[in-house]
């Protein structure tokens, strides 16, 4: 598929885009290059290959998951500048 520069215009018009002649000429050898390529792409043939639902092959190296801090909300709660029973306290903000 290649695009003519009517084509050009025509998504520029749709995108509300102001395109110079220069402008439209580069764009439209870009976007013909990227079709080019789209067309190489779906020519490889894929015939037995099976899809992938991941590159990795679904193994992914991931740490344990292991507490290491202990809950200490009494040492947390140090530097609130308000609380009450162990809750940080904010000023209101929807009323």
């Amino acid at each position: 598929m290649t695009l003519a520069l009517e084509d050009i215009r025509r998504i520029a018009n749709l995108g509300h885009l102001e395109l110079n002649d220069q402008e439209a000429e580069r764009m439209q050898g870009e976007l013909n290059n990227i079709f080019k390529m789209i067309e190489r792409i779906q020519a490889v043939d894929t015939e037995g290959v099976e899809p992938m639902p991941h590159p990795h092959d679904g193994s992914q190296r991931l740490r344990d998951d292991i507490v290491r801090e202990v809950n200490d909300r009494e040492n947390n709660m140090k530097n609130a500048p308000e609380q009450a029973e162990g809750h940080f306290l904010v000023p209101q903000v929807i009323e």
